[in-house]
C-alpha cells in the first residue's frame, strides 16, 4: 500500500506529495490490493464475498493496515485493534 499517488500530469500537475490540503484526488485516493487465496479463505473462515462487498461501500487507510496484518498473521498484542481490521466484519463465527 502506498502512502500517496502521483500527479502524472492530471490536469497539468506533475508533483510528488502536495500538501494535503491543496492535492488532487490522485495523490489522495491511492489504491488497495488485498489477495487472500481459497485456502486461507476457508482455514480461517473468511468471506470473500463479504470482503467484496465492504471494498465497494467503505473507505479505508492506512490506519487499518497495521491490525490486519496482525489479524492475518494470528499474532495475539494489546496493540491489536479489531475494529481497525478489515477482516474483522467478514470472520465467520465458528
Amino acid at each position: 500500500m502506498s502512502d500517496h499517488g502521483e500527479s502524472l500530469g492530471e490536469d497539468g500537475v506533475y508533483l510528488h506529495g502536495l500538501p494535503y490540503s491543496i492535492a488532487p484526488d490522485t495523490q489522495k485516493h491511492v489504491p488497495m490490493a488485498l489477495w487472500l487465496s481459497a485456502d486461507y479463505q476457508q482455514r480461517y473462515g473468511i468471506s470473500a464475498h463479504c470482503l467484496q462487498q465492504r471494498a465497494q461501500k467503505e473507505n479505508y487507510s492506512q490506519d487499518n493496515l497495521f491490525s490486519t496484518l496482525l489479524g492475518l498473521l494470528g499474532v495475539s498484542t494489546r496493540e491489536y485493534q479489531a475494529a481497525d481490521d478489515i477482516l474483522t466484519p467478514c470472520r465467520e463465527a465458528g
